[in-house]
């Protein structure tokens, strides 16, 4: 069995926003750093373009705007779980984000006096998202992938799916991969290794997340004992496109839309008066989810949902501002939001938790950094803000690529061993691929998907999540036992499939345990059996660590600062 051996010096595993962040950085800070981007897709199909609404940071001090204020309404709208370091630091940064890329050639949107136009978000005090119209994502993915094309030291393998690390007396040596190519297992020497995967959100049945969004560089990193932190808050976005859950992003309602309920009433005025449908996501997702529960969404025939009106806003508005939402709208639900409202509902949109990491994007693990919805540095606690998740992926991108390079310096490289490498060919191909049962692995995600769906949405009660923790584990012990029927080595798509839905079996797990643990609600994690924050028992972190028998939880403080806890009113 061939198996390559390749030598970096820092290898990075993602190539959207954080990844290709970090890449740069990496090589600005040194040229003489060998840098390998690796990922499951090409960088322009990362899941990263998929952000639309904008990138939130304080561009305008002279017209009102500052740190604290933007730093206030993160942690805020966090409910007071975000480590308020990370904030402080993060809202300092983001601002020359936008001017680099303004500077590398990002086509932010404008005002009419031709400086870069921002536009208001859920939870923020001042209209702060930069934003190039409906595509913000799309255009930051593109200028970055086109300034990493200019640094020889930055090799990319599109294409190839990690399966491990490897990790020696705390510090990292490398991973594996399969070239999805030739089916071929690929071993990834490293000095340092940067995990830039992205969330997890593929764990749920109606989610805005792409298809390859499935949290393996969470459960890989997991699996090799890194904690993961605050995995029970998931956040729902309110407005999904029917039926496909595609985002119809926040700048909807920022851009001046309404939410209505079957009566065509604007019923945020009972849940948010003062923000209205500009509250944060947590808030107005709830707000959504009970006007349905309590018979008020409009019928249709996927269920109830809530309308989002944009009819007023006019057919040029539209055509400037929302383009790609008009696009989305019409060849997804045969909508013209010109015409007549879209049909919406809440929708699994954003993993707050991830890899327990300090405010320099560094893990427990010397040489393993994490950037971007993959870690918990923690800036978005309990609930994060539209807008500052991009903004994340820039500066703690950068960081980790800064931080990676001094790293190296004067390093040696740690082999991967033969032994080690022939186990993790034999557990993958022998054991994984040459398994024979007769569970459907594809069932299996359909069902955890539903378990999901109903056992851990928007609201939650200890007696319904028993009952899910229990369905999921009875998933795993299924997934001892399945068979994937395809035996070939060439862009085996079965086999990437199940192993992908594997790791999200274990990340469900860790989301179910942290939610039934947590008794109080705060931010996106709201039961109904204790509906109240409790900040006397619950103001802090959970980790959870890795066992055979399932996640074993600990807690670590929340970083105050000089922000008290106070009742979140919007």
């Amino acid at each position: 069995m061939i198996m390559e051996v390749i030598k970096h010096d820092i290898v990075i595993i993602g190539a959207g926003l954080a990844g290709l962040r970090a890449a740069i950085a990496s090589a600005e800070k040194s040229r003489d750093v060998s840098i390998a981007i690796i990922a499951k897709t090409y960088p322009i199909r990362c899941h990263s373009v998929c952000a639309e609404g904008g990138t939130a940071a304080v561009l305008r001090e002279d017209e009102g705007d500052n740190f604290d204020l933007h730093a206030w309404d993160t942690i805020k709208g966090s409910d007071f779980l975000a480590d308020q370091d990370a904030v402080e630091f993060f809202v300092r940064e983001i601002p020359k984000e936008i001017l680099r890329l303004d500077n590398w050639g990002c086509p932010w949107s404008r005002r009419e006096d031709g400086k870069i136009a921002q536009r208001a978000f859920g939870g923020m005090s001042f209209n702060r998202t930069v934003f190039a119209a409906d595509r913000t994502g799309f255009h930051e993915v593109h200028t970055l992938y086109e300034r990493c094309l200019m640094y020889p030291n930055i090799t990319r393998y599109d294409e190839y799916f990690v399966t491990n690390i490897f990790i020696e007396d705390n510090s990292i040596k490398g991973i594996s991969a399969i070239n999805l190519r030739n089916g071929e297992m690929t071993f990834f020497n490293a000095k340092a290794v940067i995990l830039a995967t992205g969330g997890a959100g593929r764990l749920y049945g109606f989610t805005t997340y792409s298809h390859q969004v499935t949290g393996d560089g969470l459960a890989i990193a997991y699996r090799a004992g890194v904690a993961l932190k605050d995995m029970e808050f998931v956040q729902f976005h309110p407005t999904g496109l029917i039926p496909s859950g595609i985002l119809m992003t926040e700048a909807c309602r920022s851009e001046g839309g309404y939410l209505r309920n079957r009566d065509g009433e604007r019923f945020m005025k009972r849940y948010a008066p003062e923000k209205m449908e500009l509250a944060p996501r947590d808030v107005v997702s709830r707000a959504m989810w009970t006007e349905i529960i309590e018979g008020r969404g409009i019928d249709g025939p996927y269920g109830s949902y809530i309308a989002l009106d944009l009819t007023h806003l006019g057919e040029e508005k539209i055509n400037e501002r929302l383009p790609l939402i008009r696009e989305a709208a019409r060849k997804f639900s045969g909508i013209d939001p010109v015409d007549e409202p879209i049909p919406v509902k809440p929708v699994a949109h954003y993993t707050m938790g991830g890899l327990h990491t300090n405010m320099f994007t560094e893990t427990t693990v010397k040489g393993l950094y994490a950037a971007g919805e993959v870690s918990a540095v923690s800036i978005h606690g309990a609930n994060r803000l539209g807008s500052n998740s991009t903004a994340e992926c820039l500066v703690f991108g950068r960081v980790a690529g800064e931080k990676a390079v001094e790293y190296v310096q004067g390093k040696s490289f740690a082999e991967i061993t033969k032994e080690e490498r022939l186990a993790e060919e034999k557990r993958v191909f022998d054991e994984f691929l040459g398994r024979s049962g007769d569970e459907n692995p594809y069932e299996i995600k359909k069902a955890l998907n539903e378990v999901m769906d109903r056992y851990f949405w928007i609201f939650r009660n200890g007696d319904e999540m028993k009952e899910g923790i229990k369905r999921i584990q009875e998933l795993k012990r299924k997934y001892e036992n399945i068979e994937i029927s395809d035996k070939s080595r060439g862009f085996n798509t079965q086999l990437i499939h199940a192993m992908e839905i594997g790791f999200m079996l274990d990340l469900a797990e860790v989301v179910a345990f942290g939610a039934y643990a947590r008794e109080e609600s705060r931010g996106a994690h709201y039961r109904l059996d204790y509906p109240k924050r409790d900040d006397e028992r619950w103001l802090k972190h959970t980790l959870a660590h890795f066992t055979p028998k399932g996640p074993k939880l600990d807690y670590i403080p929340v970083t105050i600062t000089k922000w008290q806890p106070v009742e979140r009113k919007y």
